[in-house]
């Protein structure tokens, strides 16, 4: 080969090879910058995305009640509320005409259940009822606090042993304190010395004292129960009215959804501005904007 010819063939390679070399960095480079392309978003996107998050665990806490007369009843409430609510309240009205399979059913669709029996009796036999269900699956149950310490702590002991024993998870053990439909008035009749306040905070210390998890009160003592017994003590709130549905029915000490969560509680029971809805879709979105 001539000479002209190497050094012509020499810097066709060299300027082949720098092709290669430029087209192989230009590549990696663009892979690294995909691979590390972190997307941005204007603020306000991420304000949003951080409401929708709040939005969704209060909808995770709402209760809806089913006080319904039979278990086909319950039934179409939960398969139209379709996801948007995955807690359902089975009181003594639906619990006696069904008995505990309406439990079972709602449990076989992957919803929660709060068996409302209010259970008030003697220690050994609300401990044996609770323990009872357990058993149905049933995520939070309910007993007295006014059934004394004894009844409350020989509860919690009983549950938690049973649940220890067969590897089960434990359900959440509230106590009732005053119902949402006394005033002070009543309270004065039934012969309670101080107001409902005052017999709220006693209870829940109660309870708090006898280890249960939490107490259904009013929206009106959420604060009261979180400062007498800290933030870790739960309550679950009756006496919802919102803004869609302000009738008070047999209701006396009430409060909206959002002011409820805003207050505090942990889970709220709303019952018939839900299930009576001529729409229950729609009314399950105007409480999704309302408490937004």
């Amino acid at each position: 080969m001539r000479e002209w010819e190497k050094g012509s063939a020499s810097e066709s390679a060299s300027a082949r090879g720098e092709g290669k070399r430029e087209e192989g960095e230009w590549f990696s480079a663009a892979l690294h910058s995909t691979l590390s392309f972190t997307p941005t978003r204007p603020q306000p996107y991420l304000a949003d995305r951080k409401e929708c998050m709040v939005m969704d665990a209060r909808m995770n806490r709402v209760i809806v009640a089913l006080d319904v007369e039979t278990a086909d009843q319950a039934m179409e409430i939960v398969r139209a509320c379709n996801g948007a609510i995955s807690f359902f309240k089975v009181g003594k009205q639906l619990f006696t005409a069904e008995g505990p399979d309406v439990v079972r059913r709602i449990k076989e669709t992957g919803n929660r259940v709060f068996l409302d029996l209010k259970y008030h009796d003697i220690p050994n036999t609300v401990a044996h009822a609770t323990v009872e269900a357990v058993k149905l699956g049933a995520d939070v149950v309910d007993i007295h606090t006014s059934g004394g310490f004894e009844m409350m702590r020989k509860t919690m002991e009983s549950v938690e042993e049973y649940c220890a024993v067969h590897r089960l998870s434990k359900p959440e053990i509230f106590g009732i304190t005053i119902l949402t439909s006394l005033g002070n008035a009543e309270l004065d009749r039934i012969g309670y010395t101080g107001t409902t306040q005052d017999m709220v905070g006693r209870l829940a210390a109660l309870g708090h004292e006898a280890g249960i998890n939490g107490v259904v009160c009013s929206p009106l003592e959420i604060s009261l129960v979180k400062k007498t017994c800290g933030d870790g003590f739960k309550t679950l709130t009756p006496g919802i009215r919102p803004l869609f549905a302000q009738s008070l029915n047999d209701q006396k000490r009430v409060m909206t959804p959002r002011d409820a969560f805003d207050a505090g509680t942990d889970y709220i029971v709303m019952g018939r501005p839900i299930t009576k809805a001529q729409n229950i879709e729609e009314a399950l979105q105007k409480l999704e904007d309302e408490i937004r």
